[in-house]
């Protein structure tokens, strides 16, 4: 009975150190996990992204960006894309809204800090625009092939009728998201009216596609995808417009060259 009794103690002590063990193991591990950095955007988008997607690119440019500035980074991205068209925002919008999924920083800093991108880089155009003035316009355009000074004319009467519409609806085209920045300048539309439009188009264009990148999480590439096909459409109107231009005045000039002969 003794012994009956000592095998059933031991037997007891053993099972609590083998409870106690695995509940030390379980506390080292979430410890472990809690005290470890978050992962890297760059190694996110890397993990989540299909098997045949290049590495590098814009991507990943703007994830390492991310990845040492946090949410200041996507900013200074999108700030850059204002700056430089080729940028596309198409893909720093929804991969900022992914590193916000994957807590690399809040969704708020994301809207935040992606909207004052935006208007920084418009405002520095803006600038552009002002330092250029009419008269430098007028002067650069006389030296264009092609280009007339009623062009320009033309072109300040629209935009004295339509410029708040074309400032705020243009935050949303690509392409135009930049370059309507210039002609405000030039214009001298009012700086706090320019600011008021740029601001509420690019933060509603601008969580569009941050909310969308944040909703669909490692498929955030696929609002790359669909916008890049409305880049393309947007930029293939826009170059046979320039087609267009350049036949029809071509054109006038041979019938007015005819007409004089």
């Amino acid at each position: 009975m003794i012994l009956t009794a000592s095998h059933s103690l031991g037997a007891a002590y053993e099972s609590t150190a083998a409870a106690s063990a695995m509940a030390s193991s379980v506390t080292a591990s979430a410890t472990s996990a809690a005290s470890e950095p978050a992962r890297s955007v760059r190694s996110a988008i890397y993990a989540a992204a299909p098997a045949d997607a290049p590495a590098g690119g814009i991507a990943g440019w703007a994830a390492d960006l991310m990845d040492s500035l946090g949410a200041i980074g996507a900013g200074v991205a999108i700030a850059l894309e204002n700056l430089f068209p080729p940028l596309p925002s198409e893909v720093i919008l929804p991969l900022a809204g992914f590193a916000a999924s994957q807590g690399k920083f809040s969704l708020l800093a994301a809207l935040l800090w992606t909207t004052v991108g935006s208007v920084v880089g418009a405002l520095a155009l803006y600038w552009v625009g002002g330092l250029l003035g009419r008269d430098r316009t007028v002067a650069i355009a006389a030296r264009l092939p092609l280009v007339k000074t009623a062009d320009i004319e033309k072109t300040e009467a629209w935009f004295e009728r339509h410029g708040t519409k074309a400032v705020f609806f243009g935050r949303m085209i690509p392409i135009f998201r930049s370059m309507i920045s210039i002609p405000a300048g030039i214009e001298r539309m009012p700086l706090p009216l320019f600011l008021g439009l740029t601001t509420v188009g690019s933060l509603l264009w601008n969580s569009v596609f941050v909310l969308l990148g944040y909703v669909l999480g490692s498929r955030w590439h696929e609002v790359t995808d669909a916008v890049g096909l409305y880049s393309k459409g947007v930029l293939g109107v826009v170059a046979l417009a320039v087609v267009a231009f350049v036949v029809v005045r071509i054109r006038k000039g041979r019938g007015a060259h005819r007409a004089r002969s």
